[in-house]
């Protein structure tokens, strides 16, 4: 009997792939080991780079993985700062700024084009 697709990657001792691997949506309790979008959403993130295990899945023939970290480490998310928030404004303020025309279109100028839709095909402003 050939082996089941989950079982390539049940190997939660570590002995294939170095580290303990579960199949996808067979993992060990959230409360223990988390991704880091699971993570995310307990307003956490790992305390550490080192992976406590993976879930493993196969896609159009290759290996994906996701790491998974210790709940009991993790830190709690870092909080956005005024100076983060500027940063970001100023992102999107130059996203929205036309190089030909240095208008702010109020909208965000599509990367195809590279200018603003008058700028591009003579569009009416």
């Amino acid at each position: 009997m050939p082996p089941k697709a989950n079982d390539r990657f049940n190997d939660p001792d570590g002995e294939k792939f170095g580290i303990p691997t579960w199949p996808w949506r067979l993992g060990p309790d959230p409360s223990e080991l988390a991704t880091v979008r699971q993570l995310k959403a307990m307003g956490r993130r790992p305390g550490t780079t080192q992976k406590a295990g993976q879930l493993g899945w196969r896609r159009n023939g290759e290996d994906h993985f996701a790491a998974l970290y210790r709940v009991d480490l993790a830190k709690p998310k870092r909080p956005m700062t005024d100076a983060m928030w500027a940063a970001v404004r100023k992102a999107c303020a130059a996203h929205r700024t036309c190089p030909e025309c240095k208008t702010d279109k109020g909208y965000r100028i599509p990367r195809r084009y590279g200018v603003c839709a008058p700028c591009y095909g003579g569009y009416p402003a």
